[in-house]
């Protein structure tokens, strides 16, 4: 849900040869295989030191949603910062309690029964999207709670207030399956469930969350009294520039004295944005009614939120078509017709063998790569911006591909 919308937040240097991931303007693309995943860790640390303000001076907990960044590499950073993680099923929960720590807090749109039973074994909080999974999986529930006493359950609710501006992503839109609209709990037995959960947000401000809170509480504000806990989700673009943390730590700090909850927040893009780049290399140039640059890369394989969204990923040193002196379409090495990333202009022709640098590109890219067509999955790499050290933490390879398969 948190992936790339046009939220109204202002862009970090669009379209003029500047980076969001600032700290890569000076890095030797070079250095790393191609295509490939470099992260700068001093920049995942000054996101995780804005979300370590907002909890130390709201109260709040925040988790890493490892939907949106699962760099397990920089675990031991996370884990100085943030109080845990959040898992929308059992192979991130369990990414989580082996390598992150903390609290676990797993949601799923529907759990099977083997997973839950495994979920129940190692997560902290079991959030239900529906009060039928809640009652069907009573047995497996009651007998985790003799087991291990401190479990929490929560529900999701769905305020049935949009505040995103793409549909694919707006998990308030009419006849969305995420969450339990709140006008249906009017009469049912809540009894079990120690806290609610709910997501609205896709990349946005702080004035967004305000409008959904003040719609919960009018819809719920009893109930809410009847809580431990509440879980505002993800979508809350907290390290943006832009972002409004004063009101974002007042408005926590009051709802939880008003109705004496501890409040989670979820966010995975506010760790990461403005982290990470892809490197990718120019592997042919063509022409077919204007120039065109293949690259060892594929936005369907690499990127596919440039194709969902969609969205327009920035290139170091790139302009819009026509902008710049020589305009090129780029596209990817699979087969799909549609593998395009955009048309970009450069103040110099392309060259077989050059490295371009997307913008921006450390979450929701990694955890969405697939191996279709048998494109390689780039390579993962940490980089320090301030010591320049370089560390490839993983090349993929033909097992990769081929496990996945048989």
């Amino acid at each position: 849900m948190s992936e790339r919308p046009p939220s109204g937040l202002a862009a970090d240097n669009p379209h003029q040869g500047g980076l969001a991931a600032a700290t890569f303007a000076r890095f030797d693309a070079t250095r790393v295989p191609s295509p490939c995943f470099v992260v700068d860790a001093v920049a995942v640390e000054r996101n995780l030191k804005v979300l370590e303000r907002v909890q130390r001076e709201s109260g709040a907990k925040i988790l890493l949603a490892l939907k949106a960044f699962s760099m397990f590499a920089l675990a031991p950073l996370v884990r100085r910062y943030l109080h845990g993680t959040c898992a929308s099923g059992l192979m991130e929960a369990r990414l989580g309690r082996e390598e992150y720590g903390g609290e676990v807090h797993v949601y799923s749109a529907a759990f099977t029964s083997a997973d839950l039973k495994e979920i129940l074994g190692i997560a902290d909080h079991v959030v239900f999207n529906t009060l039928s999974q809640w009652q069907r999986f009573q047995p497996l529930i009651q007998e985790a709670r003799r087991q291990r006493p401190a479990l929490n359950f929560g529900l999701r609710i769905n305020p049935c207030h949009s505040e995103g501006a793409v549909p694919l992503y707006d998990p308030c839109a009419p006849g969305s399956r995420l969450g339990t609209p709140i006008a249906q709990l009017a009469g049912e037995d809540l009894r079990g469930f120690s806290g609610l959960h709910f997501h609205t947000l896709c990349e946005q401000n702080f004035a967004p969350l305000s409008r959904t809170l003040d719609a919960i509480e009018a819809q719920c504000g009893d109930l809410l009294h009847q809580m431990q806990w509440v879980n505002f989700g993800g979508g809350h673009h907290i390290s943006h520039p832009s972002y409004d943390v004063e009101g974002l730590i007042a408005r926590i700090r009051q709802f939880s004295q008003r109705y004496g909850v501890q409040v989670y927040l979820e966010p995975g893009e506010a760790i990461a944005i403005r982290s990470g780049v892809l490197v990718s290399e120019v592997l042919d140039l063509m022409d077919n009614a204007m120039p065109i640059a293949i690259l060892d890369s594929s936005a369907t394989c690499h990127m596919p939120d440039t194709l969902e969204m969609p969205y327009r990923a920035h290139i170091k040193d790139s302009g819009e078509a026509g902008q710049l002196a020589y305009t090129y379409r780029l596209g990817g090495l699979s087969c799909l017709a549609g593998d395009v990333m955009g048309d970009y202009s450069f103040a110099r022709p392309l060259e077989v063998g050059q490295r371009l640098l997307f913008d921006d590109m450390a979450h929701y890219t990694m955890v969405k790569t697939t191996t279709f067509n048998g494109v390689r999955l780039p390579a993962l790499a940490v980089w320090n911006s301030a010591t320049d050290d370089l560390h490839i933490v993983r090349e993929f390879g033909y097992q990769d591909f081929r496990n996945r398969l048989s």
